[in-house]
């Protein structure tokens, strides 16, 4: 999953969030990068990873140009 924060502070809670409702399914990340600086944080959860970039740094390391070829799904919000 690649996802844009409009800052540092919005990167670190889109991450949180990310983890805390993965959690509530029993996955943790294996590892992650780059919390503490959030320009681009990395979520390694062994299957999927999670990119979380503010936009300068997406645009820079353009990821969706090594993915070009791959299908796209649009984000399917969970019904309650």
């Amino acid at each position: 999953m690649i996802a844009t924060g409009t800052s540092r502070p919005h990167v670190q809670a889109l991450a949180e969030r990310v983890e805390e409702l993965l959690k509530e399914h029993g996955r943790e990340p294996l590892r992650d990068e780059g919390l503490p600086e959030a320009e681009w944080v990395l979520m390694d959860y062994g299957d999927f990873m999670v990119h979380i970039f503010q936009p300068e740094a997406r645009n820079y390391y353009d990821l969706e140009r090594l993915w070009r070829d791959a299908p796209r799904l649009e984000w399917m919000p969970i019904a309650n």
